[in-house]
């Protein structure tokens, strides 16, 4: 076979890891992000910021985080009744343009999931589908906004007006914002928060009693009735999302805890005032089991020994009580030198955290609230998570519900082994998403895991990339894989560095 260069297809590399690596680094871990754009908390800093700018400061929330080998932004594009996006069930958020219905005169969302997926991260679409307005200023709000479009479906609650989860056309309609967003964008999941009914407010109540007479089943009580209405438009969402575009997942991040012991034997050892269950009417439980959610993450944005809701504890109940589903943890980042929990005044509360994540055989990542937090002068705990924690790249989790179709061939049709960059070309007309660049000091053989992954590039509809081989000194081998949009892992092809040719697949 003519070249120079040998192509072999084995089913594992070997690495060579010289970084100061004491904790093991997994081969596969989420490491997310959220990105909150209500009232600016995250981004954009200010709805009337220049594009330009607003762009820039995307950009280095991402590249912070691409520094820190992290592999999914979970970014919320739907606020309160609004859109990031042109949408035409919702009108512009005035988070992003100033004034709420203002066009921005760009697909701004899409920029984004090009932007991310670029720098090897997912992009979750995070919406939060029941609040409709954050205060009650209604005189802010855009007059296709569904305040005034449909104001049978508006419940005034404390400060905010809340969507009627009780209302099947609600839930149509919420479904049909899902949609739209499966469809026009390249996302790689849909994400929702913790807000399902309204966290309970001393001394009100909401009123969907007309909804309840008219839409409850026979001997059903109001409790379970809400909780049947959250179950519905989960499991339509679920649904939806899998006739379209399989490969999307479906993640949920409620509440951290489902009830206490005191009120459940099965509930956690805690004294939350609120819990999922009884007060947002949301059961987490029953959807994993139904196989409505690819992966959970309960927000477990209390330290480790606080009393009462221990973090050790509530993670430990949560990896005992899910499966048939990924489950990761939400860690609270703002807390961080900046809570009456003195705990969290330790450099090392938050790794301690994600240690006992690591530990845990049922839990598969952590997601951090929010992505401003550690970017605020907390360079000690950033240095040393670094070091300790994200020294490597991590692949994300495959969903235990992904039905697979059959793999696809190796997209590969020709590489270019240069001086100074490999060149990549293939055909993308394949399955394939993202390819990943792995090293080795050493020969390879066949029975060595592939671990120290040094590159997560993004395909997208391109067919040719280049790596710079600045990523490689020191190595004489690099491995390629191609990941598809499930996430299964191609075998390998590997290159020998010290050699420059040209491979054609079809010689």
């Amino acid at each position: 076979m003519p070249g120079k260069i040998y192509f072999l297809l084995i089913l594992a590399l070997a690495t060579s890891c010289s970084i100061f690596n004491p904790i093991p680094q997994p081969k596969r871990e989420f490491r997310g992000f959220w990105v909150a754009t209500v009232v600016n908390i995250d981004w954009p800093k200010s709805g009337k910021d220049a594009l330009e700018k607003q762009k820039t400061d995307y950009l280095d929330i991402l590249e912070f985080y691409e520094h820190m080998s992290f592999n999914a932004a979970i970014v919320q594009i739907r606020a309160a009744g609004d859109a990031f996006y042109d949408s035409e069930h919702a009108p512009w958020s005035r988070f992003l343009t100033g004034q709420e219905g203002k066009a921005l005169g760009t697909d701004i969302l899409e920029w984004m999931i090009d932007e991310t997926h670029k720098r090897g991260m997912e992009f979750h679409a995070w919406l939060n589908p029941y609040r409709a307005t954050f205060d009650l200023n209604t005189e802010i709000l855009s007059p296709i906004h569904d305040y005034y479009l449909h104001p049978e479906w508006m419940i005034r609650y404390g400060k905010k007006y809340y969507y009627d989860p009780g209302l099947p056309q609600v839930r149509k309609h919420l479904v049909s914002l899902m949609e739209e967003i499966i469809i026009n964008y390249e996302i790689d999941a849909i994400h929702f928060d913790d807000y399902f009914y309204p966290y309970k407010i001393k001394g009100e109540v909401f009123r969907d009693s007309l909804s309840y007479i008219s839409n409850h089943l026979e001997n059903q009580s109001l409790e379970d009735w809400r909780r049947s209405n959250v179950d519905s438009l989960i499991k339509n969402v679920h649904q939806s999302i899998k006739s379209k575009k399989p490969w999307v997942q479906f993640g949920v991040s409620p509440f951290g805890v489902w009830k206490n012991k005191s009120t459940d034997p099965k509930g956690s050892d805690t004294k939350a005032g609120q819990t999922t269950y009884e007060d947002l009417y949301a059961d987490p439980l029953l959807w994993i089991e139904k196989g409505w959610i690819d992966y959970l993450v309960p927000q477990v944005y209390w330290s480790m020994n606080l009393s009462v809701a221990s973090h050790r504890k509530i993670v430990d109940w949560w990896s005992h009580n899910t499966d048939n589903t990924n489950l990761y943890i939400g860690n609270g980042a703002y807390k961080v030198r900046n809570n009456s929990d003195i705990a969290w005044d330790r450099k090392k509360e938050l790794p301690n955290q994600l240690k006992l994540a690591r530990k845990n055989e049922a839990v598969g990542g952590n997601v951090f609230f929010s992505a401003k937090s550690l970017m605020q002068n907390n360079s000690d705990v950033v240095d040393y998570l670094k070091k300790k924690y994200y020294a490597l790249d991590a692949i994300t989790p495959i969903s235990p519900l992904a039905k697979f179709p059959p793999k696809d061939e190796l997209p590969i049709t020709s590489v270019y082994n240069g001086k100074d960059t490999i060149r990549l070309n293939f055909d993308n007309s394949k399955a394939h998403s993202y390819v990943l660049c792995y090293a080795s000091g050493k020969k390879v053989k066949s029975d060595y895991p592939i671990k120290k992954l040094l590159a997560r590039i993004y395909v997208g509809t391109k067919d040719q990339i280049e790596i710079d081989k600045k990523l490689v000194l020191g190595r004489k081998y690099i491995a390629l894989t191609f990941l598809d949009k499930f996430g299964r892992e191609s075998e390998p092809i590997v290159i020998h560095l010290n050699q420059t040719d040209q491979y054609d697949s079809k010689r």
